[in-house]
């Protein structure tokens, strides 16, 4: 008598690691398993050991990796980073990698990030640079500099963004010694990139720091763009320094 999934406990059971459609066979007595895609509360409530099973299976689905990596965002520490940063070369996986290492408080993280750099190219290298640059991690100052410099634009446009959001003394150093060595679209990223830099500073108080990187950006040599979001932003930071002592007058 064939098995029927609405009366069969066992067709009910959510799919273990790898156990995805069809994993239960085929022909009349086959016990039909639930498509993982109907799983994802059940992986959402998953300790940490649990999803990582599913990120280092090789039959699991990228459904489910992909559900794991997003619980793994909200929990996962450092036994995480390892399993995550072996799939920062897998053009289907990566970008689910980069989402779950992005918030992993761990300083393993941007370790793993760094010594992944000379492994990738294209679009992965450029996944990883966007979430050092999210990180903020200052380490790769110096070799994101370097990146800047490199044949690829995509690249180089990349790592000038990152750049411009950690920022700092260091990071506002590279992309103004990159004023004078870069041209067209990337001279514009650049400029782009210091005025997140001097976003930076303002938002740590140093506004000598900020304002001095808004007085480079609006010369008349720097892309029209760059220069009115630099005038912009001095006015404001001059409108909020100027009288602090006042109160705004009551109506």
């Amino acid at each position: 008598m064939q098995s029927n999934p609405q009366t069969n406990p066992a067709a009910q059971q959510p799919a273990a690691p790898g156990q995805g459609p069809g994993r239960g066979g085929r022909g009349p007595n086959a016990i039909p398993t639930v498509p993982p895609e109907f799983q994802a509360d059940r992986y959402l409530k998953m300790n940490e050991a649990e999803l990582l099973q599913f990120i280092q299976d090789p039959n699991a689905t990228v459904f489910q990796k992909n559900i794991a990596c997003r619980r793994l965002a909200l929990i996962g520490g450092r036994s995480a980073v390892a399993p995550l940063a072996a799939m920062l070369s897998d053009e289907q996986l990566a970008h689910y990698a980069r989402f779950a290492l992005r918030p992993n408080p761990d300083p393993a993280v941007d370790d793993a990030l760094r010594a992944a750099i000379p492994k990738l190219k294209g679009e992965l290298l450029v996944g990883v640079i966007d979430t050092i640059g999210g990180r903020a991690d200052e380490k790769a100052v110096d070799t994101l500099t370097r990146l800047m410099h490199g044949a690829d634009p995509e690249v180089a446009a990349a790592a000038a963004s990152s750049l411009g959001r950690i920022g700092g003394p260091r990071g506002a150093r590279a992309l103004q010694d990159a004023l004078a060595k870069t041209n067209g679209k990337l001279r514009a990223e650049v400029g782009n990139a210091l005025l997140l830099a001097a976003e930076g500073f303002m938002d740590k108080g140093d506004r000598k720091q900020a304002l001095a990187l808004y007085d480079v950006l609006s010369r008349p040599d720097m892309p029209k763009h760059v220069r009115l979001g630099a005038m912009h932003s001095t006015l404001i930071a001059e409108t909020m320094f100027t009288r602090p002592h006042e109160t705004p007058a009551k109506p």
